[in-house]
């Protein structure tokens, strides 16, 4: 069985889902499903994470030894408390390089996937930012992110158009008018299946 970490924030532990609905799970069930033997992971995220918070948290969970696979998704909490760009690229690629550590230093065996558009939720309707503004920053830390994953050779699966098509849709958020309803988490899977399949196929 292939062991599986995953890193993040909300939307890593699935704040306000059951935990069988939360992505990585998620993705894990539907990989043994395609005869792929991906384990549950173990998940180090927490709401409200940013990048240096999840940083703090993996020291203070070390050793964490190598895993089969691993998985990243941060920078949305960056982004919320208007934390400059630059600073999570630092930040975002230093924790890339930690992620290819643990997967015994194959870049090849590590998926990033990009922030969600939460702009377009109820929550972020109301945001003094606007939505638009919103979508556009989260635009430009998705590009960041995107370019260091190219740089060392790690997969990045765009999450992003289907947030943003279908993430103000009541089905598709959580009662807090602001996180991922299971629904949603099951359009992520659909798109993190097949390169994640890929990946563990080599």
């Amino acid at each position: 069985m292939t062991t599986y970490l995953a890193l993040g924030d909300s939307y890593t532990i699935g704040e306000a889902v059951a935990e069988e609905s939360r992505w990585p799970v998620q993705l894990a069930t539907a990989l043994r499903a395609d005869g792929l033997p991906l384990a549950d992971p173990r998940i180090i995220a927490t709401t409200g994470w940013t990048t240096d918070e999840l940083a703090t948290a993996l020291d203070a969970a070390e050793p964490l030894g190598e895993w089969g696979f691993v998985s990243l998704l941060i920078g949305v909490n960056n982004q919320y408390r208007n934390r400059p760009l630059d600073n999570y690229r630092d930040e975002f690629d230093a924790l890339l390089q930690r992620a290819i550590a643990y997967a015994g230093g194959r870049p090849e065996r590590v998926v990033v996937l990009s922030i969600p558009d939460w702009g377009v939720t109820p929550f972020g309707r109301e945001d003094t930012r606007g939505s638009e503004s919103i979508g556009q920053a989260i635009d430009a830390f998705n590009a960041t992110a995107r370019e260091r994953c190219a740089a060392r050779g790690v997969a990045f699966v765009d999450i992003t158009p289907v947030s943003r098509a279908r993430g103000g849709e009541p089905a598709m958020v959580a009662d807090d008018g602001l996180h991922p309803s299971a629904a949603m988490y099951a359009e992520w899977t659909r798109e993190a299946v097949p390169v994640a399949r890929g990946l563990l196929a080599r």
